[in-house]
C-alpha cells in the first residue's frame, strides 16, 4: 500500500535529482531511501526514476506521480492545518445562545466580540430566546452553548457553569412617585414598593429570576402584586415605560435608555442579583466551545 511517506520520497528524490541529496533533506540515510523508491516502483508497476551517472531524473510516469503527490501532500497539509485550527477554536461553527437579558450584557458582547476577531472563519450563529427554549436546543443539539439566567435545578446532561452575578435594578416609571429627581441616587427600601404593581418576565421563560423576586419581596414583608408577565426582559420595560406598573430587571438592561424610565438601586439588606451562566453539554468541550470556555475564564480572571 503506498503511504504518504512514500509520496514524500519521491518529491524529495524528484526535486533533489539526486538520492543522497534527497535522504539528507528528509533526514535519512541513502540505502533505506533508494529501498523505498525501489518499492514504490514495485507497487506503482513501472521505473519512476533513470539512473544517471550522476544523479537520477524522474520517468514520464515518475513527473506524473510527483505532480500529483505534490498536490495530495499540499491537500494534507491543509486539512491537517485546519484541524488544529479546529482544534484551537479558530474553525469550525458554533451556535450560542442568550437570554433575551444576557445579550445586553457587556461581558457577552465582548466574548462575542473577541470570538470574531480571534478566529474571522469561524461560523458563529447566535440566537435569543427564554431559559427554557434554550435548554430545550442544547439538549437537541441546535446549540453548543447558551448564555442563561441559570434555571432553578440543573438540567440532565447540562453543565451550568456560573460565570457572574449582576445586581438588579428597579424599574420606575418617570412619574411615579418615588422617581422624584431628589430620591435617584438614593438606594431604595424594597419594602416601600409594596402597594405598586410589578411587571415580571413571565415565570417559565425565566424561574431563576422570577422566582428570585418574589422572594425578596417576601423577605421584605409583602407579596408583590403582578400586574402583567411579559414574554422578554425588554418587553417588561416598554410596559413600564408606559406606566402600567414598575419592574425589576438586571442592571444591564438599563443600557437600552428606553425613554419614560428611571432606575434606582436596591438598599440593603434586602439586594437582588441576576446570576449569569454558561450552559454547555456535560461532555468534554472541544473546538470552538473549549475557545470559548478559556474566553470565559480569561475574563473572570
Amino acid at each position: 500500500m503506498i503511504e504518504l511517506r512514500h509520496l514524500r520520497y519521491l518529491l524529495a528524490v524528484a526535486e533533489e535529482g539526486h538520492m543522497t541529496r534527497a535522504a539528507a533533506r528528509l533526514g535519512i540515510q541513502q540505502p533505506p531511501l533508494s529501498q523505498q523508491i525501489k518499492a514504490l516502483e514495485g507497487m506503482v508497476g513501472t521505473p519512476l526514476f533513470r539512473r544517471l551517472p550522476r544523479g537520477v531524473e524522474p520517468t514520464a510516469a515518475g513527473l506524473v506521480l510527483a505532480e500529483k503527490a505534490r498536490l495530495i501532500l499540499a491537500d494534507v497539509d491543509r486539512a491537517l492545518d485546519a484541524a488544529r485550527r479546529t482544534a484551537r477554536g479558530e474553525e469550525g461553527r458554533l451556535a450560542l445562545g442568550f437570554t433575551s437579558s444576557a445579550a445586553f450584557h457587556a461581558l457577552v458582547a465582548a466574548l462575542v466580540r473577541s470570538m470574531r476577531e480571534a478566529a474571522p472563519t469561524l461560523s458563529l450563529s447566535l440566537e435569543e430566546a427564554s431559559t427554557l427554549e434554550l435548554i430545550a436546543a442544547l439538549r437537541d443539539g441546535r446549540l453548543d452553548a447558551a448564555f442563561v439566567r441559570a434555571p432553578v435545578a440543573r438540567p440532565d446532561g447540562l453543565v451550568i457553569a456560573h460565570v457572574l452575578d449582576e445586581e438588579m435594578l428597579v424599574a420606575l416609571p418617570d412619574h411615579h412617585r418615588l422617581a422624584a429627581p431628589a430620591l435617584r441616587r438614593r438606594a431604595l427600601e424594597l419594602a416601600a414598593l409594596e402597594e405598586d404593581t410589578f411587571i415580571l418576565y413571565r415565570r417559565p421563560s425565566g424561574p431563576g429570576l422570577y422566582d428570585s423576586i418574589i422572594a425578596a419581596c417576601q423577605q421584605a414583608g409583602f407579596s408583590p402584586r403582578v400586574g402583567q408577565e411579559a414574554p422578554r426582559l425588554a418587553s417588561t420595560l416598554s410596559l413600564v415605560a408606559a406606566g402600567l406598573g414598575l419592574s425589576i430587571v438586571p442592571a444591564s438592561m438599563a443600557r437600552l435608555e428606553t425613554n419614560g424610565i428611571i432606575y434606582r438601586r436596591l438598599a440593603p439588606p434586602i439586594r437582588l442579583f441576576a446570576p449569569l451562566s454558561l450552559a454547555y453539554r456535560d461532555e468534554v468541550p472541544e473546538g470552538p466551545l473549549a475557545a470559548l470556555l478559556r474566553l470565559v475564564e480569561s475574563h473572570r480572571a
